[in-house]
């Protein structure tokens, strides 16, 4: 870990946080994703949390998933690095990183990926942080779990990896546990440790839910410097839209478990096409006259053990078509990396279905 190009990261804003230059597409993904399909056996039932996605992310890019709960987002961070119980988890699909075939890997080789090529920053880190070792501990292992280093030098790079993250009197810092230190220190001493072994993917499962808006926002734009000083490809789950309007480059909305619509921040801010993407945008505060009502989606989100066979968000879409019933829309190309699962598209765009 590099603190002194990290601490050189220029300062940002909450407004200049929200304005990166995204790496184009055409250059050779971080991250390829293909039809990548999870399902759990629950009880005699099976969940099939994950139904078809395929995502691309290349190196210095952030991606956003974003959608209600049981949308199968954090199911597809998890998937990344193969982290569900194997006995009732069936995964198939494809996930490269970094060149190396995920799906392939043994133990010994996920272990090897896990934190030094990809690694997470978890929603809870109280309960992700090993309560009985102290802060600097775990970090240390970590390095030398991923590097042939002494103990001392990896205790200098555990301090550096906190100084990155700004967290005050950091000497201290490495001798506490984590009950001993706030929600934010703690949710800045979890991306200390997982930037420590320098990995080149960066995957956060809904890192700031737990905080209060103010640390939010300190969080938020501390990942966006940490994403452009050391290069990161970053996928961060998100619900809150303007939490991903304060990292992404890009954003993928997800719904029953698939990518309905996907494209740069700014096109789905200003051109969202599919009827869930519209909803969620207007089911924010934001833009709101004082006692308006907040405007809801109506029904519920699918059953993922018993999915319908077309659309999953039919049943609660305004513009349902019979069609929409009897298969699941294909992908279809709506402008520059725009892309949208849905038949009004696909009527309006027939010629730019993407294969």
């Amino acid at each position: 870990m590099n603190a002194t190009v990290i601490a050189s990261a220029p300062g940002a804003s909450a407004t200049s946080a929200s304005a990166p230059t995204a790496t184009p597409l055409s250059d050779p993904p971080m991250v390829a994703v293909r039809d990548l399909h999870v399902a759990f056996d629950a009880g005699g039932k099976t969940i099939r949390a994950v139904n078809g996605v395929s995502l691309q992310v290349t190196p210095g890019e952030a991606v956003a998933l974003i959608g209600e709960s049981g949308s199968g987002k954090s199911v597809t961070l998890r998937a990344l690095m193969r982290l569900h119980p194997p006995r009732r988890t069936t995964m198939t699909g494809d996930i490269v990183i970094d060149g190396t075939d995920v799906m392939r890997l043994d133990a010994q080789g996920l272990s090897r990926i896990r934190g030094g090529t990809v690694a997470m920053v978890f929603q809870e880190p109280l309960l992700a942080l090993d309560p009985v070792y102290t802060i600097g501990e775990q970090i240390v292992e970590c390095i030398r779990a991923h590097s042939r280093v002494s103990a001392g030098e990896a205790r200098k790079q555990a301090l550096q990896a906190l100084e990155a993250v700004r967290i005050p009197s950091p000497e201290r810092r490495l001798a506490a546990y984590p009950h001993e230190l706030s929600g934010g220190m703690r949710q800045r001493a979890m991306i200390a440790l997982a930037l420590s072994a320098r990995p080149k993917v960066l995957l956060a499962d809904e890192p700031t839910t737990a905080l209060d808006a103010t640390v939010q926002i300190q969080v938020l734009i501390l990942l966006r410097e940490l994403q452009r000083a050391l290069g990161l490809s970053i996928v961060f789950v998100t619900h809150d839209i303007g939490a991903a309007v304060e990292i992404a480059d890009r954003v993928a909305v997800m719904y029953g478990g698939r990518i309905v619509e996907e494209g740069p921040i700014r096109t789905l801010l200003r051109d969202a096409r599919h009827p869930y993407t519209i909803a969620l945008l207007q089911s924010r505060q934001h833009g709101m006259a004082r006692g308006e009502r907040l405007a809801a989606i109506p029904g519920s989100p699918p059953d993922l053990a018993a999915l319908p066979a077309g659309c999953s968000f039919a049943p609660r879409c305004a513009q349902a078509r019979p069609e929409c019933l009897r298969h699941v829309p294909q992908p279809v190309s709506v402008g520059d990396g725009h892309r949208v699962s849905c038949v009004l598209a696909a009527a309006a765009e027939p010629a730019l279905a993407v294969a």
